[in-house]
């Protein structure tokens, strides 16, 4: 796939929540407010919240897909991952509102009845942000998109949310006005949960965490397969965004000419870039294989 065709595949895929998340915003906030139910109004919050987190990955989308330059020899695909990491505030941050809400109404003890419209609003919401959920986090691993990852597990954190609403404010049509806040307490810990786990994923790629080792090892053994590669010496690679930058150092003949040398490593890279897609550069360097050698690393 080509990089232009990556970034619009994943551009497409965020739009389309962008625009329904908008439209769920717009229903939950006023049947919540016209049906009596606080927990319904509170996922209408929440919604805004996404809305506004799901326009910063747009942008950073925009600022991933622009081609490395002087100034970022790397590319710019870091901004996926500090998008990532916005979400993962927001969806903390939700977090946090809905359990001090739950709380402050289970303090003062008024529960009043909703409407069925309300009920409805949650019910729709659920059947919406789990197909949202299903098609962005297909699209999101098919590319490696940190952004759309992240955007996908907000869906998800939607939908768990919207199923407790659901639980608490039809419990709350039925007589159980307890059942409402309670309900909402409960989900703003998964949604802590996949808050943390948000941030956590996109921390470590900001930090130049290692990708699965089950990848390294599958480069490791493709580039071995090339003729005049004597051993994979070392391998190391960081995300940039949806793109992986992948460093190797090949042992090779030491009688072997520097054009030589060069052919096979440009072979190696070729190869690496015809199996995996998202890899985005591949920096190799060459060592003699007859004779041990100490590695110069001030890290």
């Amino acid at each position: 796939m080509l990089r232009g065709e990556r970034f619009n595949k994943a551009d497409r895929a965020i739009r389309v929540g962008f625009w329904l998340n908008a439209m769920l915003m717009i229903m939950k906030l006023a049947a919540g407010h016209y049906g009596d139910s606080e927990a319904v109004f509170a996922d209408g919050v929440e919604s805004a919240c996404d809305f506004i987190a799901i326009g910063m990955t747009l942008i950073a989308l925009k600022l991933g897909r622009k081609p490395y330059d002087e100034d970022h020899p790397y590319g710019h695909g870091k901004a996926e991952s500090l998008s990532a990491i916005f979400v993962s505030i927001i969806i903390g941050a939700t977090g946090a509102w809905i359990l001090y809400g739950a709380l402050a109404t289970l303090v003062h003890g008024t529960y009043p009845k909703p409407a069925l419209i309300a009920v409805l609003a949650a019910a729709v919401t659920i059947v919406v942000k789990e197909v949202l959920y299903r098609y962005s986090i297909r699209v999101g691993r098919s590319l490696g998109s940190p952004a759309l990852l992240a955007i996908a597990k907000d869906h998800r954190k939607d939908a768990v949310t919207s199923v407790a609403t659901l639980i608490g404010v039809g419990c709350a049509y039925f007589g159980a006005s307890a059942m409402d806040p309670i309900a909402a307490g409960i989900t703003s810990f998964f949604i802590f949960h996949i808050g943390y786990q948000t941030f956590r994923s996109s921390a470590h790629e900001l930090m130049d965490g290692q990708p699965e080792q089950e990848l390294l090892r599958a480069i490791t053994l493709l580039a071995e397969r090339v003729e005049g590669v004597d051993l994979v010496h070392e391998i190391r690679a960081r995300h940039s965004g949806q793109f992986l930058i992948v460093d190797l150092k090949l042992d090779m003949d030491p009688e072997m000419t520097v054009k030589r040398s060069h052919a096979i490593a440009t072979q190696v890279k070729e190869d690496i870039f015809e199996h995996f897609n998202n890899v985005g550069d591949v920096m190799i360097h060459i060592n003699p294989s007859d004779e041990p050698h100490e590695d110069l690393n001030r890290l």
